[in-house]
């Protein structure tokens, strides 16, 4: 008799656990330094200005996960204060906003990514995203987003 294997758990509970498991200075030096590369020529350029000292929260509802970014010396920081704005919503919308798989608009009218508190600023750092040609499946890192993007959307099927 053929036993049944147990499935493997849903990505967002995977990436949870995971998540969980590695402290925020692991994370600064993953993400920033990517961060930092894709949008280096508009950060150069002053395109993201605006939001120098200002603080924008990236909250991943369902894994726990809050992020806020600042900029500082044309630099994308993490930083441990609040958020001016929020942008909310599940990790399957940022992984289409990071891969630019979908329109950041649709995502938003279709009420699948919101933003709280300064909603101008979290408008601004909407369209500033949304007009950069780069996405963030560069490097190392972006192959695993990219792989993660797939195995999402084969499960969905």
């Amino acid at each position: 008799m053929l036993t049944a294997l147990p499935l493997p758990p849903p990505p967002a509970a995977l990436l949870r656990r995971i998540d969980a498991q590695v402290p925020l200075t692991f994370k600064r030096r993953l993400l920033l330094p990517l961060l930092n590369r894709v949008f280096a020529e508009p950060l150069a350029e002053g395109e993201f200005d605006a939001l120098e000292d200002r603080r924008v929260s990236l909250m991943v509802e369902d894994l726990g996960i809050r992020l806020t970014l600042t900029l500082q010396d044309a630099q994308f920081q993490f930083t441990a204060q609040p958020g001016e704005a929020t942008i909310r919503g599940g990790w399957r919308e940022f992984l289409c906003l990071a891969t630019r798989r979908e329109d950041p608009d649709g995502l938003f009218f279709q009420r699948r990514l919101s933003i709280e508190g300064d909603t101008e600023l979290g408008l601004q750092v909407k369209n500033l995203l949304d007009a950069q040609e780069a996405d963030l499946t560069q490097g190392l890192p972006g192959q695993l987003l990219l792989k993660l993007d797939a195995w999402a959307q084969q499960r969905q099927r």
